[in-house]
């Protein structure tokens, strides 16, 4: 199994001052840690995409671009690209070009994207972000395959005999499709070929379960090898203690922040305690041999072979520091001793 970071670079202001950190610093941050999580055996680590007011995440490519020279073995992930409002060759372009300046380290995971915040400041709308979604992506897979592309559909003017330039390294770059509350990204995924990650973020396994099972089936119904299909999995929180009550402890804080910011972007209450969400969500927390059965448990469910730790706090905090790096060197090799996966050399510490 391969573990990932993904970062969504929040800056909500602060409850009590008003005050945000600059945008200097959680961008910097960001850099800071990329190189840190690769020095702890890390196989990825990612940026979001976000376009709203509590985030500095607009922007990916140029982040992971600086990314791309600062480090050197870490797979350099997007989570998630949001499609739906962005063109196809754009996209195509700027992940080409990350790919040749990384040595061919991009994995781009596609979404449709969210929040009404974004919907309002790009023109899309429910009714049309998913077939926004799927025509984008169909340009976008043909763009990283072929030298000329002649295509035409509702949402971008036509193209004759276009390349997207430069070519990626990667042939092609692998593309998983974000999957976190419908069975249109599972149905895009198995139609061409293309990984699942399941988000795993705020609901329950078994609503994720469904979703990875609708997938598989629709895997097999497009006549592919059932053995094919491949599955990354997201998480909510992570933390490790050598003692499992003092593990919980610890993590509360986090916890209720996070779920506060969730509230205040409207999302619905679905745990009732950090004990609640450690029972039926994806919330890896206590002692390490706790963290290696919850995460089995997982993939007992899910049958995933990435597994991305959000919710695991910023190495400046010296308890998440030691979490963080009781996982990498307990939790990690033991879980990619039991669980190998098919996907990309293992980042050595």
């Amino acid at each position: 199994m391969k573990f990932i970071v993904i970062r969504l670079l929040t800056n909500s202001p602060d409850p009590v001052t008003g005050a945000r950190a600059t945008a200097s610093k959680v961008l910097g941050d960001a850099i800071a840690e990329a190189t840190y999580f690769e020095e702890l055996g890390f196989d990825g680590y990612g940026i979001g995409e976000h376009h709203i007011n509590d985030a500095e995440a607009s922007s990916p490519p140029v982040i992971l671009g600086y990314l791309a020279a600062s480090t050197k073995r870490i797979r350099l992930f997007t989570g998630v690209t949001v499609l739906s409002l962005l063109d196809p060759v754009r996209v195509a372009e700027d992940y080409a070009t990350l790919d040749v300046i990384s040595g061919g380290r991009v994995e781009i995971i596609i979404g449709k994207g969210n929040t009404e915040e974004q919907a309002r400041v790009f023109g899309y709308t429910n009714d049309d972000q998913w077939e926004r979604n799927r025509e984008n992506y169909e340009l976008l897979h043909r763009l990283l395959r072929e030298e000329r592309v002649t295509w035409s559909g509702r949402y971008r003017p036509p193209l004759h005999e276009f390349t997207a330039r430069p070519r990626p390294l990667q042939q092609p770059i692998r593309v998983w499709h974000g999957s976190a509350t419908s069975t249109l990204s599972t149905e895009l995924a198995a139609k061409w070929g293309d990984p699942l990650f399941s988000a795993n973020v705020s609901g329950p396994l078994e609503q994720y379960r469904t979703l990875v099972d609708d997938y598989r089936k629709r895997w097999v119904d497009h006549g592919r090898d059932p053995a094919d299909a491949v599955v990354g999995a997201g998480s909510a929180g992570l933390h490790v203690h050598r003692n499992s009550q003092a593990a919980v402890s610890e993590y509360r804080p986090r916890f209720e922040a996070g779920q506060a910011f969730a509230r205040s972007l409207g999302a619905p209450k679905v745990f009732d305690s950090l004990e609640d969400a450690i029972d039926r969500g994806s919330y890896f927390v206590g002692s390490p041999q706790q963290v290696i059965d919850q995460i089995h448990r997982y993939h007992d469910a899910l049958g995933h072979e990435v597994q991305h730790t959000a919710g695991i706090g910023s190495p400046d905090d010296p308890t998440a520091r030691a979490g963080i790096e009781l996982f990498a060197t307990e939790v990690m090799p033991v879980i990619r001793r039991g669980l190998p996966d098919r996907l990309w050399d293992v980042a050595t510490a």
